[in-house]
């Protein structure tokens, strides 16, 4: 899948070169163009047949864009999906960061991020979510967790990587803060602007642990072939319950539509096809929903 070009930091490039994953080959089906669905979509999109879809770049399994400026992953391949049920095609634009993702949606330069994004309620006073994933965090830490970092509370005194604008960002803020009162040493929360370069600081020991989703985590230290380890799972680690999705600008004429695609797709067995493509069984969500965030406050 080809992609509009903006950004590829060099540190992602390194990382993923030679070091792809074998995934079995998943047949998944072509969709037939849904006219009633498609005839819903905002006249200036029907008029010049595409959107503009914005991605990072650096999460894998979801996205992964290749040295040959290629996107795939399970969203590219949901979006496939749901642009020829849509009878659309999906520009891609890559960016840095989740930051650059909701800056670039404001400013109208791109119609939605097929993510996985995080839902939080915060989020949703700018943004307006699809979800389609149910996630936790983690961390991952050197080879025999040498800090013992178990869950967040264990995190004080240490140097701790997340992805910068992310939600694990903002959590780690907190525990900062949580440490300070509690009298403990203090955690030092180190921001990158990518997934590999997070992950390159802790196998360096600039950083003593990265704090992030545990699908790419899962992922990325299948890669270290033994040097980095995952640590905190089945831990809250500052979150309720996690949903991921497509993000919107507030508002947006889109997300209904996005919504009843992806019910096609779960009722016609794509998506769950999609999902066993890349590992990711026990992210599937059971129901797609908009802003499922607000269920769990």
């Amino acid at each position: 899948m080809k992609l509009s070009w903006l950004f590829l930091p060099c540190a992602l490039a390194a990382f993923l070169s030679g070091q792809a994953i074998a995934h079995a080959e998943s047949d998944i089906p072509v969709q037939q163009v849904d006219q009633e669905l498609r005839t819903k979509l905002p006249k200036a999109i029907l008029d010049s047949g595409h959107v503009v879809v914005v991605n990072t770049g650096s999460f894998p399994p979801y996205e992964i864009v290749s040295d040959n400026r290629e996107l795939s992953g399970a969203s590219a391949d949901m979006g496939h999906a749901l642009g020829q049920l849509l009878g659309i095609e999906f520009k891609h634009e890559t960016v840095v960061g989740v930051s650059s993702v909701i800056i670039g949606l404001k400013s109208g330069r791109y119609h939605f991020g097929m993510g996985p994004v995080g839902d939080y309620p915060e989020r949703q006073v700018s943004n307006d979510f699809v979800d389609y994933i149910r996630e936790q965090v983690a961390f991952a830490v050197p080879h025999g967790n040498p800090n013992k970092i178990v869950d967040l509370a264990s995190t004080c005194g240490f140097r701790i990587a997340v992805m910068a604008g992310g939600s694990a960002e903002k959590v780690a803020k907190q525990q900062v803060e949580t440490c300070k009162k509690e009298g403990k040493p203090v955690l030092t929360v180190q921001s990158f602007g990518d997934q590999p370069t997070s992950l390159l600081a802790v196998r360096s020991r600039r950083s003593d642990a990265y704090f992030s989703s545990l699908a790419p985590l899962t992922y990325f230290v299948k890669q270290t072939n033994g040097a980095l380890e995952i640590a905190g799972v089945n831990q809250y680690n500052g979150f309720a319950e996690i949903y991921q999705g497509a993000i919107l600008p507030k508002g947006s004429p889109l997300a209904p539509i996005l919504l009843e695609a992806l019910q096609k797709l779960y009722a016609n067995g794509t998506y769950e096809l999609i999902m066993r493509k890349w590992g990711l069984e026990s992210n599937m969500l059971k129901t797609p929903g908009i802003n499922l965030a607000q269920e769990a406050k």
